[in-house]
């Protein structure tokens, strides 16, 4: 029976009937049942899987083996002993999309080869132009596209090797890196998602469910984390992601992303009678280089802010890294920075553990990443306003990006200074009330 018969009349116009074939091959492949709750449908947002019979939070909606999951594995041996040690996984899967792609009707993968998502329809930040990524300039994310954008020119030439010595199946991208520039960043939501059906289910900002991988079972599975009705369509988490991850990987970004966060940078004046001083504290104790959920490298005079929701909630917004960071900048002498560093030798190593004794030193370091903040506040207003004669190709995505950040740096400023400050008793003259409010 056609998954369609098993929705209600009411959400029969949800099915996307280019689909009702695709259910039964994935489980003719995987020789196992897939689903007996969920249905392909459309949506907003391109193919969706919607509930074609009641779900309860914690069933299992969906479990497909490795099997039925392309992978890097499935790679032809005779393409894969021509790859170097320095082609990823992510590569050689892109590598193997494009050969099924050439296959056409003959592939075993056809069904979910030809549902891929068009070229028309995939607006990560990789594929803009020089002009759209202007609107993101001021943003972290310009930096990590350009970064992966040369990247994945990288490992074209990588993979090039293949092409050559297959020029019946590869002779397109003998001159073009377009579509496996394509594949690539299409492979990139993929690697998180594992493949396969798991590709239509589409991102829920609070949804807690997630696809899960059983190595020993071999297989992935979904669980639900609410009630469905059916017709109500079943999203997942893609991951703990901010805004310009999303955007990143997979091409759009939320109103209200509760992860959202935004990456900035400050640096030690060079005219500061203190700063070789100051930056060889700062390198002695600096945190670990890290990546965040996001992926982003946060490190050295990299700081990720998250949002603060209210003042009175702790170890949100400003990080213990950037509070460090601030009573470094704002020492004007060589004896502060010697307690700092005599503070930090003598607990666990890190800077700013411990409030300063000196409150009035401890203000004037907040309020000094308070002034910082403000700077990039006005930089990122003005940068917005100026995007107002500028097209949007993709809607209001990356406008939308840019005022999340604005949003994120405001609340910080706003909100963890504002607390810390009450908590001292003590309010600064120059504290703006409106950002207070905001």
């Amino acid at each position: 029976m056609s998954p369609q018969f098993l929705l209600p009349p009411e959400a029969s116009h949800y099915i996307d009937e280019e689909c009702d074939d695709f259910l039964m091959w994935l489980e003719h492949k995987a020789v196992t049942k897939i689903s007996s709750v969920l249905s392909i449908g459309k949506s907003a947002y391109g193919r969706s899987l919607y509930a074609s019979k009641y779900i309860r939070t914690w069933d299992c909606i969906l479990k497909v083996p490795y099997s039925a999951q392309l992978s890097k594995d499935n790679l032809l041996p005779d393409i894969a002993s021509l790859l170097g040690s320095e082609v990823g996984n992510v590569a050689k899967v892109a590598l193997l999309i494009l050969y099924e792609q050439k296959l056409g009707q003959n592939s075993e993968w056809f069904p979910y080869i030809s549902r891929l998502p068009q070229p028309a329809d995939m607006h990560s930040a990789i594929l803009w132009g020089d002009d759209e990524l202007e609107m993101i300039r001021p943003s972290a994310l310009y930096e990590e596209t350009t970064r992966q954008k040369a990247q994945i020119e990288k490992d074209f030439w990588a993979v090039k090797v293949a092409f050559d010595h297959f020029p019946h199946v590869f002779r397109r991208c003998k001159t073009t890196g377009l579509h496996i520039c394509l594949c690539f960043s299409y492979i990139s939501c993929m690697g998180k998602l594992k493949g396969c059906i798991h590709d239509f289910l589409n991102h829920g900002g609070t949804s807690q469910s997630c696809v899960l991988s059983d190595e020993g079972k071999q297989h992935s599975e979904v669980i639900a984390d609410c009630d469905y009705a059916p017709g109500d369509q079943v999203l997942i988490r893609y991951g703990k992601f901010s805004n310009a991850t999303l955007l990143l990987d997979f091409g759009f970004t939320l109103p209200h992303n509760i992860y959202d966060q935004v990456q900035i940078e400050l640096n030690v004046p060079h005219h500061d009678q203190l700063c070789a001083m100051k930056l060889e504290l700062l390198h002695r104790y600096r945190a670990p280089s890290i990546k965040d959920v996001n992926g982003f490298s946060s490190s050295g005079n990299c700081f990720t802010i998250k949002e603060v929701r209210a003042a009175s909630r702790r170890g949100r917004g400003i990080p213990q890294s950037l509070r460090a960071f601030g009573r470094i900048l704002s020492s004007d002498s060589q004896q502060e920075l010697n307690a700092l560093a005599k503070e930090a030798e003598q607990h666990d190593g890190r800077l700013a553990r411990y409030p300063l004794k000196n409150k009035k030193r401890e203000i004037e370091a907040h309020q000094l990443l308070h002034s910082k903040i403000a700077k990039l506040i006005e930089e990122y207003d003005t940068f917005i306003k100026s995007l107002g004669s500028m097209p949007l190709v993709f809607g209001k995505g990356a406008l939308r990006r840019q005022e999340t950040e604005l949003l994120v740096l405001r609340k910080t400023m706003a909100g963890r200074c504002a607390y810390r400050w009450r908590q001292k008793s003590v309010v600064p003259e120059n504290f703006d009330k409106k950002n207070k409010k905001e």
